[in-house]
């Protein structure tokens, strides 16, 4: 079948590609490749508007239309329509290159958004914001894209990988934590619209710098036979992992807004949360910098164990403390447990993705984190308002509990354990039968040696008794 024509400049093959020098910090090794250092910087400017557009619509509609439920509404239908579209978007920057599809994606993104500014502004009728904030869905998902270039860059050198999606990761935690932040200082210090404003331009003045550095992007793969993403072995499961994850973090945020709330600190509550993305960014860089102790299928179940035990400590600080910095201190320790296990699950989702759909196979996984997200939203809501907010903090309790389920429940994981039991069968197997042997040599030799020594007193008493 032959390949779609492309205006793109195709990236330097691999092997022609000078190695990095070594370096002692494996950060700077990243950032010795030519280009990189540029996309970086391009991709986070786009990417910090990921985690202001959701509160500045939220702020702007609520403001000028005083209901919060229909800025949920919207945002939802934001969400809904992000879930359906995203993956549509990303099969295509496979198929065409990053920058062919990103920059046309994300101008049809950054007008929906000054749409809803406008809707907003001159008080259109409500449909109109769920039409405009819907067109929002064709943002690319630049941190995927970014992804998908360090695994270009460093393909065969899985440790290199390792430290660039633990570096992506904490960008990610980084992003997520400051990006409410400047949006309600810019919704509140200077016009509601503002927010929504400098994110659309900040979003699509990123994405230019990010398409703009072509020889790092990866080649366009073109129309291409392998399966897709979810039917691709093992990643089913692990959709559904990033699922259950996705719900710790929406829960934990309800219930923790809520928490603060009924202890009289509502505006607190964005500050105790960002003590657990911090802890996520950092716990993230510093597993980065160290070397991967064996295959990402092993360290996943193990980190989703971590997780686990890790989110009880905000449990036990709200029932047993009633203290919102005992609270904070927990979930600064909980966080730490966050970038291992999203760094090794996007790993997985790299590995059992066919290279010529990467960008359409980590945008499934965060689809996936969004969904987790909406309903460990509901769910932790739900929970608050039934019973209590500090019981809430149970459901990312049994959310994280579920998706190690899910993982040791998976076929690989299962296939690997009956691998290990028969590898261990049979060398408990090997190891009698070699103690077998060797008892058996030696009775032998024992046996020899006292038939050797009765010939040897023979053929000693015979002459003696002839004379």
């Amino acid at each position: 079948m032959p390949q779609p024509s492309s205006c793109e400049a195709p990236s330097p093959p691999l092997s022609t590609a000078p190695p990095p020098p070594p370096s002692r910090n494996p950060y700077l090794r990243l950032f010795t490749v030519p280009g990189t250092r540029a996309f970086t910087v391009g991709n986070l400017i786009a990417r910090l508007p990921m985690g202001m557009f959701s509160v500045s619509a939220v702020v702007m509609i609520a403001g000028s239309r005083g209901s919060y439920a229909l800025a949920g509404a919207v945002t939802a239908t934001g969400l809904a329509a992000t879930a359906l579209v995203a993956p549509l978007i990303a099969r295509l920057i496979d198929r065409h290159g990053q920058a062919r599809i990103a920059v046309p994606a994300t101008a049809v993104a950054a007008l929906g958004s000054l749409a809803l500014l406008l809707c907003v502004r001159y008080g259109t009728p409500d449909w109109t914001l769920f039409a405009a904030y819907a067109a929002t869905a064709t943002t690319p998902n630049t941190g995927g894209m970014s992804r998908a270039r360090w695994a270009h860059l460093f393909k065969g050198d899985p440790a290199a990988v390792h430290t660039a999606n633990s570096f992506e990761q904490a960008a990610d935690e980084l992003c997520f934590m400051l990006g409410p932040v400047l949006a309600a200082f810019l919704c509140g210090t200077f016009f509601p619209e503002a927010g929504t404003l400098v994110g659309a331009v900040l979003l699509m003045s990123g994405v230019l710098v990010f398409a703009a550095q072509r020889s790092t992007q990866p080649p366009p793969g073109g129309r291409t036979k392998a399966r897709s993403p979810l039917r691709s072995p093992g990643m089913p499961p692990l959709l559904l992992g990033f699922l259950a994850i996705g719900a710790v973090f929406g829960a934990m945020e309800v219930v923790t807004i809520a928490y603060a709330d009924a202890r009289g600190h509502k505006s607190a509550a964005g500050v105790v949360l960002a003590l657990q993305a911090a802890g996520s960014c950092a716990a993230g860089l510093l597993y980065g910098a160290l070397k991967p102790a064996g295959p990402a299928e092993r360290r996943y179940p193990w980190c989703l164990t971590a997780m686990a035990a890790l989110l009880i400590l905000p449990l036990l600080a709200a029932r047993l403390t009633g203290s919102l910095l005992a609270l904070a201190g927990a979930l600064l320790l909980a966080g730490m447990a966050t970038a291992p296990t999203m760094v090794t699950a996007m790993t997985l989702v790299q590995q059992r993705t066919p290279e010529s759909r990467l960008n359409e196979g980590m945008t499934l996984a965060v689809t996936g984190l969004l969904g987790g997200i909406a309903c460990g939203s509901a769910t932790g809501g739900w929970v608050v308002e039934q019973v209590s907010a500090t019981a809430g903090y149970g459901v990312p309790v049994a959310a994280a509990a579920l998706a190690l389920l899910i993982c040791l429940a998976s076929p690989a994981v299962r296939a690997r354990r009956t691998m290990r039991v028969r590898r261990a069968v049979r060398t408990k197997r090997a190891v009698r039968t070699k103690r077998t042997e060797r008892a058996k040599r030696t009775e032998r030799a024992k046996r020899t040696e006292r038939v050797r020594r009765t010939v040897r007193v023979k053929r000693t008493a015979g002459p003696t008794t002839g004379g």
